[in-house]
């Protein structure tokens, strides 16, 4: 798959909440993971066991999903961005609109990185 397929296939999943289809699916085995410094849980994992089950952590962490929306993926060489909005309740926390950019580095066929660059803001 090119690229652009790979960019355009992980956004389709995502936009049906099929995170952990769309990793195991267009993820190489030892892809990395970066959330920013200070976010919850480990912020730089490597390999897919490790990045599913990070996702796993993360919908355990919700009490209440209220919505989200993502961007149409640029893409630039093996590399692609897409823009997310998410509305959630986490538990605990209460409900905390997020923004963040997400991007990817394609090599093989594969998604190899992922980074995300996001601020939580305040509940509402």
């Amino acid at each position: 798959m090119t690229t652009t397929e790979i960019a355009e296939r992980l956004v389709a999943l995502c936009r049906e909440n099929q995170y952990e289809q769309a990793q195991k699916e267009l993820y190489s085995d030892d892809a990395l993971s970066i959330e920013p410094e200070g976010s919850p849980g480990e912020t730089i994992v490597q390999g897919l066991d490790k990045i599913v089950q990070k996702g796993n952590h993360f919908q355990d962490m919700i009490e209440q999903f209220h919505g989200q929306e993502l961007s149409d993926p640029v893409v630039a060489g093996n590399y692609f961005s897409i823009s997310l909005t998410m509305d959630i309740t986490f538990k605990g926390m209460g409900r905390i609109p997020m923004e963040e950019i997400a991007l990817y580095k394609v090599a093989d066929g594969k998604i190899v990185s992922e980074q995300f660059f996001y601020e939580v803001a305040p509940a509402q």
